[in-house]
């Protein structure tokens, strides 16, 4: 698993070992970076089902001001943490150890405006729309947020989620990567 590109691009990233977290495959987050960028001029990316912290060092590597890690598993913090160092810039990541459903309140609380959001939870235990339901009604979202939500392919998620809108999907094997933009309004 490395930087695929960018500031920090070849650079090779720990992973959790086991069966803990499932890492997004090089090929996998290559393809997501080409779809929503693949470059960006700041912003704040919310990884919100952290792992190794992989997604969210790549979008600061390809242009976020900042990425900020939430995992609420100890052994993954410790890997993330590792991740960051290989950057050398730790002050453009923020840890999170936590729920993700109690960092989404506490990111409200701050007044948080997130850019891009990179969705990959446990397969088993998604709570997707629900979150994405949340981020809405938490006004937690970037006038043009895009938001990624990696599943397995088995996974339908509806066309729209409140001010959402499913803009694409697509499949690579077992995982189906699906993508939302904030609706603009005419206010």
């Amino acid at each position: 698993m490395r930087v695929i590109s960018g500031e920090y691009g070849g650079r090779r990233l720990k992973a959790l070992d086991g069966d803990n977290t499932r890492p997004t495959t090089d090929k996998v987050k290559e393809s997501i970076f080409n779809m929503i960028g693949p470059y960006f001029d700041g912003g704040i990316a919310l990884d919100l089902y952290a792992g190794s912290g992989g997604l969210a060092i790549e979008a600061v590597s390809r242009g976020m001001d900042q990425g900020i890690c939430v995992e609420k598993n100890g052994l993954a913090i410790k890997i993330i943490n590792e991740n960051i160092a290989i950057t050398k810039e730790p002050e453009k990541f923020l840890i999170k150890k936590m729920d993700a459903n109690k960092a989404l309140e506490i990111l409200k609380d701050e007044g948080k405006k997130i850019d891009l959001i990179l969705l990959d939870p446990p397969y088993a235990k998604q709570e997707i729309t629900n979150q994405l339901e949340k981020m809405v009604s938490y006004d937690l979202l970037a006038e043009d947020a895009i938001i990624v939500c990696e599943t397995d392919k088995s996974v339908e998620l509806p066309e729209s989620i409140g001010s959402l809108s499913k803009r694409r999907e697509t499949t690579y094997g077992i995982t189906q990567i699906t993508i939302y933009r904030q609706e603009e309004t005419n206010e």
